[in-house]
């Protein structure tokens, strides 16, 4: 498995990965081995900036539900630091070629960064916090755009997907295109813990009568689940937005799909305890045609593509190139 690189390519680490690997790769010879994962023609990939670029792509997995740890970790440090091999060489690449970013270009990317944060004051807080100057985040920034700049130049711009190719990609993964049902509930939830005896059981059931009695006495749903909810969408009023089949716990789904708007449950019980669920809205499901899709699927297949040229011509550099690597096999610490 290697690391994609997305589309635009590499401008949005300048920006998204603020967070990730903001330490600058440095002269080999002013670290000491044990703070070197690889030098790459000279210059020293750290260990510092390797962990931080981890957290990055392990906050991405987390994103989608995926938990990475212990062997699996093991095996994605590797990865990791091949991707930071490949984004030094193109660095390289694009210097050597004599690109440079104005600083004008520089200095608006910087402002369009600092309006994610609050305030100037909590954008300085924040990279103080991760050891980082104002500096530092420049250096990154010029960084990321050269880079971005080659890539467009001579592979963006290189790069095109036929009509057929669409068309083909469209007809082979029909699965890709479809909406499944979704509805959008609300619940009101008494917890009981696992372990829970009967005397306990009854009692959260008992509770969650009354409360069930009260809307069937016209009461407000969201303002009962605001008093009364021990999940964390009681602030909401209960609201869990929009979910689709596979998103919850079998008897919570069975009996949310079952509702039609405006409904509310019979007492479900589920591992987290009892429940009362009002359905609030539902949306049915669809097949996307092919003119509604084609020019987001474009996009993604030029993606592929790029991502597939630029990790050819990195594999070509990493060959020509002087890449010494220290990472320990097997640790995941």
């Amino acid at each position: 498995m290697k690391l994609r690189w997305s589309q635009p390519v590499l401008l949005a680490m300048a920006v998204l990965f603020v967070f990730g690997s903001m330490i600058p790769a440095r002269a080999g010879e002013e670290q000491s081995p044990d703070e070197k994962v690889a030098v790459v023609n000279g210059t020293v990939i750290t260990k510092a900036e390797l962990e931080q670029e981890l957290q990055v792509v392990l906050k991405r997995f987390g994103r989608v539900g995926t938990m990475i740890k212990g062997p699996q970790l093991a095996q994605l440090k590797p990865k990791v630091l091949e991707s930071l091999i490949g984004r030094e060489l193109l660095f390289q690449e694009a210097q050597g070629a004599g690109i440079r970013i104005k600083e004008e270009t520089v200095s608006d990317q910087l402002e369009k960064l600092k309006k994610r944060f609050s305030s100037e004051a909590a954008f300085k807080e924040a990279i103080a916090k991760m050891h980082l100057s104002e500096k530092d985040i420049r250096a990154q920034v010029i960084r990321g755009m050269t880079i971005q700049k080659m890539v467009d130049d001579r592979f963006v711009k290189n790069v095109s997907v036929t009509e057929k190719e669409a068309k083909d990609y469209y007809d082979a993964n029909p699965k890709m295109f479809q909406r499944p049902e979704e509805v959008r509930a609300s619940h009101i939830l008494i917890k009981i813990d696992k372990d829970a005896d009967e005397k306990t059981k009854l009692k959260a059931r008992k509770e969650l009568e009354g409360i069930e009695a009260r809307l069937l006495k016209g009461e407000d749903f969201a303002k009962l689940a605001k008093e009364f909810s021990q999940g964390p969408s009681s602030a909401k009023g209960g609201d869990l937005g929009f979910f689709r089949r596979g998103q919850m716990v079998p008897p919570f789904e069975k009996a949310a799909f079952a509702l039609k708007p405006g409904e509310v449950s019979d007492i479900v019980v589920t591992r987290f305890g009892y429940h009362l669920i009002k359905v609030t809205d539902r949306k049915p499901g669809k097949t996307f045609s092919y003119p509604e899709v084609k020019e987001n699927l474009t996009k993604f297949l030029k993606e592929q593509k790029v991502s597939k040229t630029i990790d050819a011509h990195i594999d070509e550099l990493k060959k020509k190139a002087k890449v010494e690597r220290f990472l320990t096999p097997g640790k995941h610490s």
